[in-house]
């Protein structure tokens, strides 16, 4: 069963195909007559004619009556299977497999390679396949102006279609690589978008919440300094003076309570950290991993001399989180962070003591769902679409990445890198 996901994957843009099967039919509908009129070649006109009305009303049908603008993976396939049969009719009354265009009926299958699910691109190929052998053995001769057919040597006549056969599994071949390696591609980028949109999400609730604290808290000090009051009257009436101690004790734990919704409980009016200098990035995102890791993060900021703030971005945090999540996910005990910067250049710098990234995937970090044969990178499951979706988020905001086993240490490193022109203009 496809999952929702990987079927809004295998799509085709309408408009796009609308305009290329009328480049197609305007095409056909030309050579057609010229060869006819011009020419002067004996073909059945009429019915040539009435096919490519076929491909005529299928395209006024998917402009006018097909509401999405954009082809389902099976829509594509009905549609791809009409423009394969349409085009063999043409064939068929034209000389069959040997009329010099039929190298076209390889496109709606390599069409459909690069784009659609694998069980529709194999369908429309064994299709095509039996369009060719069909279109070998049965068809109407194309015929000289002088009124002589075309004859051809035995071999050619066999050579054709068993070249078209070789010809569409081998574009297919790469097509469905080309078009795989895409299609995950656009997974991964819908992923990011997703959890873009999720953490904008909570980082507006939490700026609400914050508001809410920060609203709320003038009325709660208004009715504990009232109690209080009403404490020190009533201290002589026992059964009074429990409940307005319980009142009391109730509005500090409010209090308290709204404290822990703003980002910064220690500043009443500033609800959201807007600007940190880098090395505060990676020092609050060691904070939480060392809440909940046994690992031991040794954090160096030494050789950091640049002290500028830039804007608190969830693409960033996100991104540097992520590889830190790695090192500490494939570390054995320790995780190693530097932030160096001079007047040029600001570097994040992460390495661990783990095994490092196997050789056979080394070439291709960054990419989208890699695996990896070695057992402990399997049992991790830590490589692939994470480093991915941090990669992206990263270079899309300037950074340079760099992915690779440590020179120093046995585990893995990598580095993150800005010019600082370019983390100025976040």
């Amino acid at each position: 069963m496809v999952s929702k996901s990987a079927s809004n994957i295998y799509t085709l843009n309408k408009l796009t195909y609308i305009n290329l099967r009328w480049i197609a039919i305007f095409g056909q509908f030309v050579t057609v007559n010229v060869a006819k009129y011009v020419f002067n070649f004996e073909l059945d006109i009429l019915t040539i004619n009435l096919v490519i009305l076929l491909g005529v009303i299928s395209n006024l049908f998917l402009m006018y009556f097909y509401e999405k603008n954009i082809l389902s993976n099976r829509a594509s396939f009905i549609f791809l299977l009409i423009d394969i049969i349409q085009l063999s009719g043409i064939l068929y009354y034209s000389g069959g497999i040997l009329n010099p265009f039929s190298i076209f009926i390889l496109i709606p299958s390599v069409f459909s390679s690069s784009n659609l699910s694998l069980k529709t691109s194999l369908l429309l190929i064994f299709i095509t396949i039996l369009c060719i052998i069909f279109l070998t053995v049965d068809h109407r001769q194309l015929i000289y102006p002088l009124g002589k057919e075309i004859s051809f040597n035995e071999f050619y006549y066999y050579g054709v279609p068993i070249s078209l056969v070789i010809a569409l599994i081998f574009l297919n071949y790469f097509a469905i690589l080309f078009g795989r390696e895409s299609n995950l591609r656009k997974e991964a980028f819908n992923k990011i978008e997703e959890f873009i949109a999720k953490e904008h999400e909570l980082v507006s609730l939490g700026g609400q919440a914050a508001a809410a604290a920060h609203s709320l808290n003038t009325p709660l000090s208004t009715i504990k300094i009232i109690s209080q009051d009403l404490s020190k009257q009533f201290k002589d009436k026992q059964d009074l003076k429990k409940d307005i101690e319980l009142l009391v004790n109730q509005v500090d734990r409010c209090s308290q309570i709204l404290k822990k919704l703003t980002l910064n409980p220690g500043i009443e009016d500033d609800f959201i950290d807007v600007e940190c200098a880098l090395k505060d990035y990676v020092t609050e995102i060691i904070k939480s991993f060392q809440e909940i890791s046994e690992k031991e993060f040794i954090f160096n900021d030494d050789q950091d001399d640049n002290s500028f703030k830039i804007p608190k971005l969830i693409e960033l945090v996100y991104g540097i989180r992520n590889f830190i999540g790695n090192a500490n996910k494939f570390a054995n005990n320790k995780v190693y962070i530097s932030v160096k910067s001079d007047n040029e250049i600001s570097e994040i710098s992460i390495e661990d003591d783990g095994p490092g990234y196997p050789k056979e995937i080394l070439n291709k970090i960054g990419e989208p769902y890699i695996k990896s044969t070695s057992s402990f990178v399997k049992s991790k499951t830590g490589l692939g679409l994470g480093i991915f979706i941090g990669k992206t988020l990263l270079e899309r905001h300037n950074a340079s990445i760099i992915c690779r086993n440590s020179k120093t240490r046995s585990g893995a490193e990598v580095l993150i890198s800005w010019k600082n022109k370019d983390l100025k203009n976040l």
